[in-house]
């Protein structure tokens, strides 16, 4: 499948404010089943009781709320005809021929060739602008597409997923996300099938957009599978109207299945980016799960993975990188339900300019989880002497037969590293950009989808100027 080039909308749109009108509008239009407006419903009357979240609360006390007006958004109309969207960095790498079908997953892959995307969906300003799904693959049992059209046809297969993972009436943003979900995304890949393939999930919205897409993800046993998701578009600080999203990510990885996940997170340096990500996996199941933060004005995000099932692994990346006066906030649990389960967690950020980057990790131990194996990391790299950068790891443990490990570094650029690649011909910018890649080459060597870590090295060393 060749990706159609696309640029984000130029001017800005009149957004329908999230009220009952506007609830009861979505819910005319809709062809999902009657069960699903039911739980719409639901979270919109646990939205009428919330409030926006304030610096009580552990996860949202380094965040400034004060100049999001929520009356300022709500859902966007119908985009032009002829609207289209950013094509994003992880459909053109994969596209573009990193690597072929079967060594695309292989870190020692280095051959060339065409390497297509099993399936796509694209969404404009919360309006599915195109879906599709290689046909050999629907014939064998695998759903994916809007979620409108599979929960219409095979409700009945996935109710028990849909808005379960995650917690619908934590929070005045969850709530509205639950109530207001449009333009969003499933897979679902049957027992025993094995997708060689990736899937491609575009999020985008243009100057002053509003987007609350949902992602469902549902493995059967002994399935694999890959899906990107990336997210685009919207205005730029200070200068436009920015954009608002507000998104939930759903995974359920069936026994002995193998997800590969990634997350990009490329918006506008003016878009308010809020959203909930829960993985839960089941015995013998492995998840990879690839996080990149790059864009947004604000970001909070809760990426939580549970461990439910025994010999449960999972493997967590993350790749941050921010500048100009970017604020972002990322709350991580590992949660160990089940014993003899594994959890892995390396988060590396970069911060120039006067950005601040927050990382807040927990890794939580049930007692009944005997023989957990938990990690998590996080390291930071000031670029400049106005960036600060927060990592609060923590540990929660009731049972007796553990090894968990957890720690955090902040530090700045060696001066003598920059000197030392001066005083070999780089110039000041050059010598920045390599420092930083050797930096981020921890994290990138655990993500084993070849195109997809070219993509993010080359999206973060655009961005690097010298160090201040």
């Amino acid at each position: 499948m060749t990706p159609a080039t696309a640029t984000p909308a130029a001017t800005p749109v009149t957004a329908t404010t999230f009220d009952r009108d506007a609830l009861e509008h979505l819910l005319a239009a809709s062809a999902m089943p009657a069960w699903v407006g039911d739980r719409r419903r639901a979270a919109f009357e646990s939205l009428q009781t919330l409030a926006l979240p304030n610096r009580r609360n552990e996860n949202w006390m380094r965040t400034d709320l004060r100049l999001f007006k929520p009356q300022a958004w709500g859902l966007s109309p119908r985009p032009a005809a002829g609207s289209v969207a950013p094509e994003g960095l992880l459909a053109d790498a994969i596209a573009s021929g990193a690597a072929t079908a079967d060594s695309v997953f292989d870190d020692s892959a280095h051959s060339v060739a065409d390497t297509s995307l099993a399936g796509r969906l694209v969404s404009l300003d919360g309006h599915v602008l195109r879906e599709d799904l290689d046909p050999a693959l629907a014939k064998r049992g695998v759903l994916f597409g809007a979620a409108e059209n599979v929960l219409a046809e095979h409700g009945d297969t996935l109710k028990a997923h849909w808005f379960s993972v995650i917690d619908s009436q934590c929070d005045w943003f969850a709530a509205l996300h639950a109530a207001f979900h449009r333009a969003s995304a499933v897979l679902y890949v049957p027992a025993g099938v094995k997708l060689a393939e990736p899937l491609h999930v575009m999020s985008a919205i243009g100057d002053g957009g509003v987007d609350t897409s949902h992602v469902l993800v549902v493995l059967g046993e002994g399935a694999e599978a890959t899906l990107l998701t990336e997210t685009a578009g919207g205005g730029a600080a200070g200068k436009t109207a920015g954009g608002f999203h507000c998104g939930g990510t759903e995974i359920v990885v069936g026994r002995g299945a193998f997800l590969r996940m990634v997350n990009l997170q490329n918006w506008n340096t003016g878009v308010w980016h809020f959203a909930r990500q829960k993985a839960v996996v089941h015995e013998n199941g492995r998840l990879q799960w690839t996080l990149g933060a790059l864009g947004s004005r604000v970001s909070q995000v809760a990426q939580d993975v549970a461990l439910v099932g025994r010999n449960a692994t999972a493997q967590v990346n993350g790749v941050m990188f921010t500048e100009g006066r970017q604020h972002l906030v990322y709350n991580t649990l590992q949660h160990h339900e089940a014993a003899s389960c594994k959890s892995d967690l390396l988060y590396k950020g970069a911060l120039q300019d006067r950005s601040r980057l927050v990382w807040r990790g927990m890794i939580k131990v049930d007692k009944a989880a005997q023989k957990t194996d938990g990690y998590q990391r996080n390291d930071n790299l000031m670029l400049s002497n106005e960036a600060r950068a927060d990592s609060i790891p923590g540990l929660e443990i009731e049972a007796d037969d553990v090894r968990c490990t957890h720690g955090a570094t902040s530090g700045r650029v060696d001066a003598e590293q920059i000197f030392y690649a001066q005083a070999r011909g780089l110039t000041a910018d050059e010598a920045a950009r390599l420092v930083v890649a050797g930096f981020f080459q921890q994290v990138f060597d655990r993500i084993t989808i070849l195109p997809v870590r070219e993509a993010l090295a080359r999206a973060i060393g655009s961005r690097i100027r010298r160090v201040s």
